[in-house]
């Protein structure tokens, strides 16, 4: 009987322990401030943790979160607002992008009277640097960086660049080539950039639209690339490259045409922001308006992936959300598998070029896919729809 009550004991002792740790985790790991659409009740893990009614104190809104039996672990405030309805999308569209000022992609000596020298790494150039003006003047692309430096004849260029969120002068002092008889820099910059993405949304209301889920970044240095102007257009899709285990594939298309169907406004790290140019709204966008979802609203479970894998025209598949994870990195909130048949047996599963695709859970727009597992290209991430359109203003 001593064993018995003394095992009893210890389960009891465990339990008290545990809950009393469970409590103190959701006190202290859970965020103590939450946003509710008008309407909405607060549901935490699954509702296993329950908000009460929104009531109003001196700051504004309040919850008290409650677990099952009533006992209250903490009072959060709470941003009540409107319900925002968009259209989703997954429709594929190119991206014409200029950027602000030249970036630097590499620097390479040049022969000059007989030995090899470098006037970018001499002046304090870096990879990923942006050169915005020249002598006081803003830089409007490689041509005239180009024809700045030939024309300097050897005499300081004076430079304003980037570095990060850092401003920099620096004296540029060019050297003639011994082998192309002009006057170098030893630098490679870009100034532009074209490719293909998958629409996330568009405003039927204001006429913005967002689309890709993460930012445009320079091809060799990785970084994001400034926005000075760029246009999107109609695409096509014209083949499929199927991914597979260490190499996700891609989608491959051609621009239809040259007309402009919109202007971009913002490159970000949670996608890429714009207006339409009236007219467009049939080919961006040919689903009915959805709620836009909270992140609390965001749960493991089914949902769908409207993108684009022939044409121009989005189809809908089947997906599993795995993982939610509203502490992650702005682009990486969810963790998305395809289950969808046809999907897999087309593209083997998340492709470059998808990157935007909407992803819908019980009628809400609930974010879009950002990235795919190169070891798995069934499974990728997703990002939150209110990270995007925070972003978007």
């Amino acid at each position: 009987m001593k064993t018995a009550a003394r095992i009893l004991f210890c389960l009891c002792l465990t339990v008290l322990l545990g809950f009393g740790s469970l409590v103190l985790y959701l006190r202290y790991g859970l965020s103590d401030r939450y946003t509710l659409a008008e309407g909405e009740t607060l549901q935490l893990l699954r509702g296993s943790l329950i908000g009460q009614e929104v009531r109003e104190d001196g700051d504004g809104y309040c919850v008290d979160l409650v677990l099952p039996g009533g006992m209250t672990v903490k009072t959060v405030q709470v941003d009540v607002t409107e319900r925002k309805m968009v259209m989703p999308s997954g429709a594929p569209f190119g991206v014409k992008m200029f950027t602000r000022g030249v970036i630097v992609v590499g620097l390479s000596d040049v022969t000059s009277g007989g030995q090899r020298q470098n006037p970018a790494r001499r002046a304090g150039l870096e990879t990923g640097d942006i050169i915005l003006e020249i002598d006081g003047e803003a830089v409007n692309g490689n041509k005239m960086l180009g024809q700045r430096v030939a024309a300097s004849h050897g005499e300081a260029l004076h430079l304003l660049v980037q570095r990060d969120e850092t401003l920099l002068e620096m004296s540029l002092v060019p050297v003639f080539s011994d082998t192309e008889n002009t006057w170098r820099a030893g630098v490679w910059v870009r100034d532009s950039s074209a490719g293909i993405g998958t629409m996330t949304y568009w405003d039927p209301t204001t006429g913005q639209f967002g689309g890709l889920g993460h930012a445009i970044c320079d091809v060799d240095t990785g970084e994001l690339m400034p926005l000075n102007s760029g246009q999107i257009v109609g695409v096509e899709i014209t083949n499929v490259e199927k991914g597979k285990s260490g190499d996700p594939g891609e989608l491959q298309g051609s621009f239809i045409n040259d007309e402009v169907l919109g202007e971009l406004t913002d490159n970000t790290a949670t996608g890429i922001y714009g207006q339409t140019a009236g007219g467009d709204a049939e080919y961006l966008c040919s689903q009915e308006p959805l709620p836009v979802a909270l992140r609390t609203e965001v749960h493991t479970g089914p949902a769908a992936v409207f993108t684009t894998i022939s044409g121009s025209q989005p189809k809908e598949y089947d997906i599993n959300i795995e993982r939610v994870d509203p502490s992650a990195s702005s682009t990486k909130n969810m963790v998305i598998r395809v289950t969808d048949p046809e999907l897999l047996a087309q593209t083997g599963g998340i492709l470059q070029g998808m990157s935007g695709s909407p992803i819908i859970q019980e009628g809400k727009l609930v974010g879009a896919v950002t990235h795919v597992f190169v070891n798995d290209p069934t499974r990728g991430y997703g990002i939150f729809i209110e990270n995007m359109l925070d972003a978007a203003g």
